[in-house]
Formats: structure tokens, C-alpha cells, sequence
């Protein structure tokens, strides 16, 4: 049966609760439209995220790369269009700040999905489910590793779809948080296999 990665971040800045632990925890050894999904929760640390999602991808061999990633105050999801090769943003979980280094001194500037994201927000969209393509992953870890998997796996000639989503809260981070809009958890899952029936 063929793989599919799907990773997630543990908690980070100012949300005590990550929703994308909660995907990843629930499609973790499921079987969605015909991937055996195999889940991996990411560290929120420059210098070893991208490091520890290489070593996934070459431990597992997949067949499909989807990474999630929390965009607390966004409503929609939103399959992102491009990585780029710069590390910036706010400190990670061990208190690095980078400012603007590249992420690979030999990498392009950026690198686009390989993700069909037209067919998930069309297809999200006509589940009722709020969604649209964005145009930037920002320059903190999401990006960090999008650029990552991107560039590893065009580097290994892994002609596959990788890519990245951007979730907004849940319910439980949005209570927790408090001035955030939020979906459901279930709403979330939903989304995900939807986005995983289009590959």
C-alpha cells in the first residue's frame, strides 16, 4: 500500500494547544483513499525541525508529503502556494530568533507546492468547508519546513505531492486563546481527508 506523511507541530508562542497534533494523532495508521497515513509531530525549533522531517521522509519512503500548520486568526484553510528560502519570525521554542538567514545556501529563493491546491479548495469549498489558496507561508517554521521537504525531495528526484496546509484553531486552542476565530476539531479532520482524497 502506498504511504503518505503527514506531519504536525507541537505547541508554540502563545497557543497552549496545537490543533495539528490532534490531525496527525487521528489519521496516524489510518488508510485514507488508498495511503496508509504514518503521522509525525514536528519540534518548533529552527535547527532541527527540517533536520527531523528529512529523516522522516527518508525513514518512511512516501508516496505523499502533507504538512499542517496552525495559522491562529486565519478562518479559511489554506493549501499554500509557495515556500521560500528564508529563516525569520518570532523565537522558536528554544528562544532562537533568526533574521532573514536562508534556510539552504544553495536552495532557490522559492519553491511551489506540489500539492494539487486548485482541486482542495474547490473540492473544500463544495464540502461547505471555507477555504482558499495562500500566497505566503510567512518565514517561521511552517515555511521553514515546507521549504524543507520541497527541496529535499526535488533534490532526490521523489517525483511525489508535497506540500503544506495552513488550519485555523480549534474550538479547545480558541477557548483557550480567546480572540481567535475557530473550527471544529471534527470540522478540521474532515477537512484533512478531504485534502487527501484529492491527491
Amino acid at each position: 500500500m502506498k504511504k503518505l506523511l503527514l506531519t504536525g507541530f507541537e505547541p508554540f508562542l502563545k497557543y497552549a494547544i496545537n490543533p495539528t497534533m490532534n490531525v496527525v494523532k487521528y489519521f496516524n495508521n489510518k488508510e485514507v483513499n488508498g495511503y496508509k497515513v504514518v503521522g509525525e509531530i514536528l519540534s518548533v525549533d529552527f535547527s532541527k525541525s527540517g533536520k527531523q522531517f528529512i529523516e522522516k521522509i527518508n525513514e518512511v519512503k512516501p508516496d505523499a508529503i502533507i504538512s499542517l500548520g496552525l495559522s491562529g486568526g486565519r478562518f479559511k484553510l489554506t493549501p499554500e502556494r509557495i515556500a521560500i528560502n528564508c529563516n525569520d519570525g518570532p523565537a522558536d521554542n528554544t528562544g532562537w530568533k533568526p533574521s532573514g538567514e536562508k534556510i539552504f545556501q544553495d536552495g532557490e529563493d522559492g519553491i511551489f507546492s506540489k500539492l494539487p491546491i486548485e482541486k482542495m479548495v474547490k473540492q473544500l469549498t463544495n464540502a461547505s468547508l471555507p477555504a482558499e489558496i495562500s500566497n505566503t507561508a510567512g518565514t517561521y517554521l511552517c515555511n521553514n519546513v515546507m521549504y524543507h521537504g520541497l527541496y529535499h525531495t526535488k533534490k532526490q528526484d521523489m517525483s511525489i505531492p508535497v506540500g503544506f496546509i495552513h488550519i485555523p484553531a480549534s474550538h479547545e486552542l480558541a477557548i483557550e486563546h480567546g480572540k481567535i476565530p475557530s473550527w471544529s476539531q471534527d470540522d478540521l479532520n474532515r477537512a484533512i481527508e478531504i485534502c487527501i482524497q484529492t491527491l
